[in-house]
């Protein structure tokens, strides 16, 4: 259609018409070409999609051959949809409006009334208050030590459908055995879900170690930005694929265009910002190890986090997050810790440009006693040097 109705100077080649304004513009004679080409994807807003003629229209065309409404995706949603695929190393990705939104379409896609699954204590803990709904659904939720290893094999039932994974934990930073786990789950027949935020899809290999299933938040590296709220939800296996497609078209489940093109944005400096955070992340941790406010330090990438062996095997790197347990007994201590940082900010999430940090005083991980003092800190784009100098003063203001 490019150029269609227009001479080399623009102009259109048509008679001129005698409709009515209103008509004019939404039926123009001249019409700019799309012979064009920028760095960025457009995005493409549509409901209406149209079709050159009725033949065209046929029920039965492959969603993916064919753009039919702008629900199940427009240009901008298929190509965001295509890199995350590559960067995982997976069949294809649906994309949803939120991490959570791709932890509930898996279980609608994998799992059905009768069905046990098996979630670890560790889990992003949405995750795990979804069991009170999926109990109503005749769905039943039960959970797991997360460096259980092989010895899930004792848990795994003749209806057990799905085993969620998440690697390292988002909070205490558990490792779990990910190859160990799906090895037993593979061997009674139930598929594997792997919450894989934390390695942003590319620290770990999920599918490469026994993953059927890897879901992100893409709110958090690759969008980059703390401005956008998108989830993914893959399989390698074109057959558990295709259910991820059902459920979504089922459920009608869209993400935006222009919230897609805003990770597609994230994407073009994703690697340089993960490989920063990751770097700054490792340097602070190391510096807050040897404090003596500080009890313990919950980094995969430091001897005495649990699972680090396992992390060491399977990572090719570490990311922005991890937890430090303060020495301080005194209730509200991790509190006024927080409270007194002045350059990371108060706020749940991570991933973004500023460090943020977090306290979780309910938490009874990794032990009952340490979880009131666990600050999770989330490491951004400040210089570490700044990072380090507000930690200090931090600490001198509780001591």
């Amino acid at each position: 259609m490019s150029g269609e109705g227009m001479s080399e100077e623009g102009m259109s080649d048509e008679a001129p018409r005698d409709e009515g304004l209103a008509t004019r513009l939404l039926h123009p004679l001249v019409r700019a070409s799309r012979a064009f080409e920028g760095l960025a994807t457009p995005v493409y807003r549509a409901s209406t999609v149209l079709f050159a003629d009725m033949a065209d229209v046929g029920e039965d065309r492959p969603s993916d051959s064919q753009y039919r409404y702008g629900l199940h995706g427009t240009p901008t949603y298929r190509e965001l949809a295509a890199r995350i695929a590559q960067s995982e190393g997976a069949h294809s990705v649906e994309l949803v409006p939120s991490g959570l939104n791709a932890i509930a379409l898996t279980y609608l896609a994998l799992c059905k009334a009768g069905d046990h699954v098996l979630l670890p204590r560790n889990a992003y803990g949405p995750n795990g208050r979804a069991g009170r709904f999926l109990a109503r659904l005749g769905i039943e939720i039960e959970s797991y030590d997360p460096l259980v290893g092989e010895g899930i094999a004792a848990q795994i039932r003749e209806n057990t459908s799905l085993v969620w994974i998440e690697s390292p934990g988002s909070i205490s930073m558990e490792v779990p055995d990910l190859p160990a786990i799906a090895r037993a789950a593979h061997a009674r027949g139930a598929l594997v879900a792997l919450d894989n935020t934390y390695a942003a899809g590319v620290l770990l290999d999920g599918f490469g170690h026994g993953a059927d299933v890897c879901v992100q938040a893409l709110t958090k590296y690759q969008a980059g930005h703390g401005d956008v709220l998108m989830g993914s939800a893959s399989a390698r296996d074109p057959a558990i694929a295709a259910r991820l497609a059902e459920a979504r078209h089922v459920m009608g489940l869209g993400a935006s265009p222009d919230d897609c093109a805003l990770v597609l944005r994230g994407l073009a400096t994703f690697p340089l910002r993960l490989k920063h955070v990751g770097t700054s992340a490792l340097r602070i941790a190391e510096w807050l190890k040897a404090r003596p406010e500080v009890a313990r330090v919950l980094h995969p990438a430091l001897p005495g986090c649990p699972g680090h062996d396992v992390w060491k095997r399977d990572f090719t790197g570490s990311a922005g997050i991890f937890s430090i347990v303060l020495a301080s007994e005194t209730s509200g201590a991790a509190s006024r810790f927080v409270d007194s940082l002045r350059l990371f900010k108060i706020g749940y999430s991570w991933g973004g440009t500023v460090s943020l940090a977090l306290t979780y005083p309910d938490l009874d991980r990794p032990s009952a006693s340490e979880g009131p003092r666990l600050v999770r800190l989330n490491i951004g784009l400040e210089d570490a040097e700044d990072l380090l100098a507000d930690l200090d003063q931090a600490f001198d203001a509780i001591r």
